[in-house]
């Protein structure tokens, strides 16, 4: 089942994209793609519903972030070992976790503000996991029970900030528009294996990025049962598990950077894609 939340910023209705791959609306069944929606008996309850019976959204719709309600957006740094390597830093003996600010979440195919005076704004693909059950002191054996579902996540990084203001990453993760999620959330039961995902990412139509989740140093369900060690994951909360390599960053023979005019386009096996426009900071923004 892919859920999915459309129409405009602030007044998103939630919905089912259908056989044919339409919008349904899920408005007369539930409030929201939200906290409550997420539970394994509301997923249960929300997949028996045809999708036919649904009234039929009509005409272009944007898709908001495909859940609501994200109280932490957990990020997960060099996690694939080659990425690691084009970063210059060493493969990591546990996790790398730092926090994408929820005000970064933004629909898949919002643009991306570059913010005021960076000249370092980069890309990476992500697999999102999105928690359906309270987690806290999980077994590893146990942690995919969690999982409501998967969705795209673009990790857009501020490099300058990230890493030359300081040793505290979050600062230059969590800039507005830094965390478009979606188009939908697929739900564990459609993904499968999390650990068998292919991935790309292209800039202006350049492919920089081709990577697979099988490569992951630390696995989805490893993540779950290391963060529930010392946070407790509630329903709704994101985790964004670390991208493969071909970032700006890592570019030869020298970096380079998202600029005003680029467009981004990314996408990941059964879970949908995303387009960015990349837009210049205003005082507006």
């Amino acid at each position: 089942m892919k859920l999915c939340r459309f129409g405009a910023p602030g007044a998103e209705r939630p919905g089912v994209i259908d056989a044919d791959g339409r919008i349904r609306d899920l408005s007369a069944h539930v409030g929201d793609i939200g906290p409550d929606a997420l539970g394994a008996d509301s997923l249960k309850r929300l997949a028996a519903i045809d999708p036919a019976s649904l009234p039929l959204v009509e005409g272009e719709q944007r898709y908001g972030a495909c859940v609501t309600g994200t109280r932490h957006f957990v990020a997960i740094g060099l996690n694939y070992a080659d990425h690691a390597a084009e970063s210059n830093l060493p493969i990591p003996e546990e996790p790398v976790v730092f926090q994408k600010w929820v005000s970064c979440i933004q629909g898949a195919n919002d643009p991306i503000v570059i913010p005021k005076d960076s000249k370092k704004t980069d890309w990476e693909v992500e697999m999102g996991v999105v928690i359906g059950k309270r987690a806290t002191h999980v077994a590893e054996a146990d942690a995919l029970d969690h999982v409501a579902g998967y969705c795209v996540i673009n990790d857009v990084s501020e490099r300058h900030w990230q890493i030359e203001r300081g040793a505290t990453w979050d600062k230059g993760k969590g800039f507005p528009t830094f965390g478009p999620i979606g188009p939908w959330l697929v739900t564990a039961d459609e993904v499968g294996d999390p650990q068998d995902l292919s991935m790309w990412l292209s800039v202006n139509g350049k492919r920089v990025q081709d990577g697979h989740s099988r490569t992951m140093i630390f696995g989805v369900a490893q993540i779950i049962a290391y963060l529930s060690q010392f946070m407790t994951l509630e329903p709704g909360d994101v985790i964004t598990t670390g991208t493969p390599p071909g970032v700006g960053l890592g570019q030869k023979p020298e970096p380079w950077y998202l600029k005003a005019g680029d467009v981004v386009e990314l996408g990941i096996e059964k879970l949908g894609e995303q387009r960015q426009d990349v837009v210049a900071w205003t005082a507006a923004d």
